[in-house]
């Protein structure tokens, strides 16, 4: 019973911190470019805080995964900063919540329920993050910033379907 608690509390937590970590526009309303960048940056501050995360609690198969994804949120930042000085716009601060708040303490979780607390914190934030990409697109304000929004999506896209995949299967 505790670990099904401890699973709908990482759910209910997550979703809060989807809605801190990659901004989200107000309704219908396309994201301006410097909504992206700021939303992005806040994205890869959450995948390398999931490295943070897993280096204290998580199994060898975590530690390698967050690993990958901090690289890889490295190197979309390096692409995107230099779009960013290209189109000359400042990214907003965000408020971003711990990622540890997102997933189930040590104390509270065996093995298994850490690695699916784990997963499961990382499908909203591809969700916000994917959706801020897709309505950017639909009139984007800058065409180096939709060249890489396209070129972003299909990887998001499969990161996201792999994790919720990894999390029904654990």
């Amino acid at each position: 019973m505790r670990v099904l608690v401890a699973i709908v509390l990482a759910f209910i937590s997550t979703a809060a911190l989807a809605d801190n970590t990659v901004e989200q526009a107000q309704g219908d309303r396309t994201p301006s470019a410097t909504d992206v960048i700021s939303g992005l940056y806040s994205f890869s501050r959450f995948q390398q805080g999931l490295l943070e995360t897993a280096d204290l609690k998580g199994n060898t198969e975590v530690r390698n995964l967050a690993a990958l994804r901090a690289e890889e949120a490295a190197k979309r930042d390096k692409s995107l900063k230099q779009i960013q000085e290209a189109i000359g716009v400042e990214p907003r601060a965000s408020k971003t919540t711990s990622v540890s708040a997102g997933l189930v303490e040590p104390e509270n979780s065996d093995g298994p329920t850490y690695v699916k607390s784990f997963y499961a914190a990382q499908i909203p934030e591809y969700e916000s993050a994917i959706s801020l990409l897709e309505r950017y697109l639909k009139a984007p304000d800058n065409g180096a910033l939709a060249a890489f929004a396209r070129e972003q999506l299909p990887t998001l896209r499969t990161q996201l379907k792999d994790a919720a995949q990894t999390m029904a299967d654990k």
